[in-house]
C-alpha cells in the first residue's frame, strides 16, 4: 500500500483496525435484526453489545492456522464475548459481513474525498476570477493560436472538478448497497427482512439481487470515479508544467524557501510537484483497469477480485486524496506573472490575429475565402521566416491595403476584442471571493 501518501483521515479508514470495526458494525446490525425477529434473546444481543471486541493480533494469530481473515475475525469476537458468542456471524457467509463493511468504507473515503474537491474547486475558482481579464495567448497543438484569458483557462478546471463531483456522487450513491443474502444470494439461512434490517441500520440501500457479493461494475464505477479525478488534476499538472518552462515562464510551482531544485544544477526549479501528480494520475487509470476486470467472476463468485481489491482500494483513495491535498497548495498559491504573458502575446509579431484579418477581408473586403487565406497565410510565412512584423508585412499587400484602408487593418490588432464575452461566460459560475 502507498502509506507514504496516506493523509491522516484516509490513513485511518483504511486501517486494519477500522477494517474490523465496520465488520463489527455489520455483525452487531445482524445480531439485533436477528433479536428482533426473535431468533437472538435481547438478554444475549445486550451481553453481545457490552462485551464484543477484537484485538487485530489475536485475529492474525487465528488467521495463520484457519487461513481465513472472517473465521479469524469471528472467532476472535466470540472468545471475548463468551456464551453468547455463538449468535455471532449467525446465517452469515463471509461476503455478507465483508461487501456490507466495505460499502461503509467507500463512502465514508468518497466523503472525504468529495469534501477535499470542494476546497479544490473553491482555490481554482478563486484564481480563476481573480485572473479573469488577465490576457494571455491561447495555444492549440502547442502553437499560439489566438488571444486568450487566463481566468478562462482556470475555469475551464473548475467545470471539469464539477464534472468530477457528479460522478463521485452519484458513485457514492451506487456503492451505498448492502447484502445479507447468503452463500449464493437466495436468503437460505437468512431471510430478505434480516437483510433489510442491517441495511437500515447501516443507513444503507438493499442490494435489488445478489449472488454471494455485491457485484463489482459498482465498485468499478467508484474507483473509474477516481480514475477520472485523476486525469482532471494530470490535465492541470500538465498546463502548470507547461507553464513553468523557462521559454514560456507565465507561472509556475510555489518554490519554498530551503527548496533544492536539482543535485548538480542550483539554478533549477523543476515542477516536482505537478509530475508527481501526472504519475499517480496513471497509477489511477491502472486501478481502474482492475476494477473493470474484477466485474467478470466465475458463476455466483471466485475471489480473483479480492486480492486485488486488497490493495487497489486503499491505495486508490490514498492517492486521489494526497493529490487532491497536492493540488489545492499549488493552485492557491500559483505564482502568475501577467507581464510575461503579454511578451508572449506579441512573440509571433501579430501573427495571433490571423483570423481576424482573414474575416475582415472577407466580409468587409470582399474576397473570396481561398483569395483572403492566401494573401494572410502568405504575409504569415513571411513573418514567420522573419521578414517583419505581421501587420506591417500586410500593410505591403496591395489587395490587403485596398481592401482594409485607413486605420481599418489597425484596429484588428486590438488584443481586448478577444475578451469581450468572457463576462458572459463568467456568470455561468459562482463568484468567488478575491483577495
Amino acid at each position: 500500500m502507498i502509506d507514504r501518501y496516506a493523509t491522516p483521515e484516509m490513513a485511518a479508514l483504511w486501517s486494519e483496525e477500522h477494517r474490523f470495526q465496520t465488520w463489527l458494525e455489520v455483525e452487531l446490525a445482524a445480531c439485533q435484526a436477528w433479536a428482533e425477529e426473535g431468533r437472538i434473546p435481547f438478554e444475549a444481543l445486550e451481553d453481545i453489545r457490552r462485551r464484543a471486541s477484537f484485538d487485530v493480533e489475536r485475529i492474525r494469530e487465528i488467521e495463520e492456522t484457519t487461513q481465513h481473515d472472517v473465521i479469524a475475525f469471528v472467532s476472535c469476537v466470540a472468545e471475548r464475548t463468551g456464551e453468547c458468542g455463538r449468535y455471532i456471524h449467525l446465517g452469515l457467509t463471509s461476503s455478507d459481513v465483508i461487501d456490507t463493511a466495505s460499502a461503509l468504507q467507500l463512502r465514508s473515503s468518497l466523503d472525504v474525498i468529495l469534501s477535499s474537491l470542494e476546497t479544490l474547486k473553491e482555490a481554482v475558482l478563486s484564481q480563476a476570477w481573480r485572473h479573469k481579464d488577465t490576457l494571455c495567448v491561447g495555444r492549440t497543438h502547442g502553437i499560439h493560436a489566438e488571444p486568450t484569458s487566463f481566468g478562462l483557462k482556470l475555469l475551464n478546471w473548475y467545470d471539469q472538478l464539477r464534472r468530477d463531483t457528479r460522478r463521485l456522487e452519484a458513485a457514492r450513491e451506487e456503492i451505498a448497497v448492502g447484502k445479507i443474502s447468503g452463500a449464493v444470494g437466495t436468503y437460505a439461512l437468512c431471510p430478505p427482512s434480516i437483510e433489510r434490517r442491517v441495511c437500515e441500520l447501516l443507513s444503507l440501500a438493499v442490494a435489488p439481487v445478489s449472488n454471494q457479493i455485491i457485484q463489482r461494475d459498482s465498485h468499478a464505477f467508484v474507483i473509474g470515479s477516481l480514475a477520472l479525478l485523476g486525469t482532471t488534476v494530470e490535465r492541470m499538472a500538465t498546463e502548470i508544467r507547461h507553464l513553468q518552462r523557462t521559454e514560456v515562464r507565465e507561472a509556475w510551482e510555489p518554490f519554498r524557501k530551503g527548496q533544492k531544485g536539482s543535485s548538480a544544477m542550483p539554478h533549477k526549479k523543476n515542477p516536482i510537484l505537478s509530475e508527481r501528480l501526472c504519475g499517480m494520475a496513471r497509477l489511477l487509470r491502472g486501478y481502474a483497469a482492475t476494477s473493470l476486470e474484477n466485474v467478470a467472476l466465475w458463476h455466483e463468485r471466485d475471489i480473483s477480485h479480492s486480492s486485488a481489491e486488497r490493495i487497489l482500494w486503499p491505495d486508490a483513495f490514498h492517492l486521489a486524496h494526497y493529490m487532491l491535498c497536492k493540488a489545492q497548495g499549488i493552485i492557491r498559491e500559483l505564482p502568475v506573472d501577467p507581464q510575461r504573458m503579454e511578451q508572449n502575446l506579441e512573440l509571433t509579431r501579430g501573427l495571433v490575429f490571423s483570423q481576424r484579418v482573414l474575416l475582415a477581408l472577407v466580409e468587409e473586403g470582399g474576397m473570396s475565402r481561398e483569395e483572403a487565406y492566401r494573401h494572410v497565410q502568405g504575409a504569415a510565412l513571411r513573418c514567420w521566416q522573419g521578414e517583419g512584423d505581421f501587420k506591417t508585412l500586410l500593410a505591403q499587400d496591395p489587395p490587403i491595403s485596398a481592401a482594409l484602408p485607413g486605420d481599418h487593418l489597425d484596429r484588428l490588432f486590438d488584443a481586448g476584442f478577444y475578451l469581450r464575452h468572457v463576462d458572459t461566460i463568467f456568470q455561468r459560475f459562482p463568484r468567488a471571493k478575491v483577495d
